[in-house]
């Protein structure tokens, strides 16, 4: 069994509509190896991290940057599980007011310092989530889930 972390923070709830988008990609009926696990920034630990295959990031863009909720994720658990955990494979969606670069800009500095290892281009949507966004959620959360459940991550 291998297991999916997905950590997001939400304010407006555009960046909670997508995390359910993407829990609910990786929770598809076909993937069976595979235990996800939804956390708001705030709740996740680094426990969480050490339990963890793969990651998935989600956050608001605020000032061009990432949440400060994500960013205090980040503080809270590198030294925790600095030399503890092997190169995870992640990836990220972010809900823009702008055109969201700063934000992954941001979180791909820090999640290099981990290690964690892109697998997959980022979503990030401008406004309100369309039907087409979640959808590509969706199968953010569906395609690591089955890279991790294959091996190949």
């Amino acid at each position: 069994m291998k297991n999916l972390l997905i950590v997001y923070h939400s304010q407006t709830g555009n960046t909670e509509q997508m995390a359910e988008a993407v829990l609910a990609g990786a929770n598809d009926s076909a993937i069976d190896g595979v235990e996800v696990r939804l956390l708001q920034a705030k709740d996740a630990s680094a426990d969480d991290l050490l339990w963890a295959n793969g990651l998935i990031l989600g956050t608001p863009e605020n000032f061009g940057y990432m949440s400060g909720a994500l960013k205090g994720f980040f503080d809270r658990t590198f030294y925790a599980v600095e030399g503890k955990i092997a190169p995870l494979p992640y990836s990220v969606f972010i809900s823009a007011g702008n055109d969201g670069s700063g934000a992954l800009r941001s979180i791909e500095r820090i999640a290099n310092g981990y290690p964690f290892v892109s697998v997959q281009a980022a979503i990030i949507c401008k406004g309100t989530p369309t039907s087409v966004e979640l959808s590509n959620c969706k199968e953010l959360g569906q395609a690591l889930a089955t890279g991790l459940e294959l091996g190949i991550f």
